[in-house]
């Protein structure tokens, strides 16, 4: 069959569609071939994984230093049991961390529960984002600015450094007023002995 021109154009549209169409078919087979004998418990499990890779692919935008999303159970059980509420929250989600903020260099973090009426989100200024780090523990996803990271760490083994010079001259300091102690006590009775005439002569204490 000679195609030629807009039919031509149509054609090969037809043909994108029907190969994409057959991909699609062939993924769902796969998909459910992959859950036949899973518990609920290991579905879920895959399920979580599948999403946490997609949000491992999500770019932030530039001025996104930190960013943590928080999913409740109940929107887990919502988007697993409707893919198009879970594409809408993946949107949304590739939305919000990929937009610009105010002022640079931000904490956000986002809130994903069974309705769309539950999504949210907060921001922060790094510096000023403790609550954000306290949110963040428990996320299901978090990604975390590396140098934010080194420069703790760094500032950490600083002060784990600095504690232990400062121990090392206390015990050093105390090991020298302890020795200056015993001199002391030992000019002390010398003194006292010499007062009530008793000397040292050759290695012996004598009464004179």
């Amino acid at each position: 069959m000679n195609v030629n021109g807009v039919t031509q154009s149509y054609y090969q549209q037809y043909l994108m569609a029907n190969k994409n169409v057959k991909s699609a078919e062939k993924f769902a087979v796969n998909k459910t071939s992959n859950t036949q004998g899973l518990s609920e418990a290991e579905e879920m499990k895959e399920f979580k994984k599948e999403f946490y890779e997609d949000l491992s692919k999500v770019t932030n935008h530039r001025t996104v230093s930190n960013a943590a999303v928080n999913i409740s159970d109940a929107a887990f059980q919502a988007m697993k049991a409707d893919p198009k509420y879970r594409e809408k929250i993946l949107s949304l989600i590739q939305r919000d961390l990929g937009d610009s903020y105010a002022p640079r260099n931000c904490s956000v973090m986002i809130t994903v529960g069974a309705t769309l009426n539950e999504y949210g989100g907060d921001s922060w200024p790094v510096g000023y984002d403790s609550d954000f780090h306290r949110r963040a523990q428990n996320s299901f996803y978090k990604r975390i600015n590396d140098k934010r990271d080194r420069n703790k760490e760094i500032q950490e083994k600083y002060l784990e450094r600095r504690e232990q010079i400062k121990k090392q001259q206390q015990e050093l300091l105390n090991e020298t007023i302890l020795k200056q102690k015993q001199e002391r006590n030992r000019l002390s009775q010398l003194w006292n002995m010499e007062r009530n005439g008793v000397q040292y002569v050759n290695g012996n204490y004598k009464q004179v």
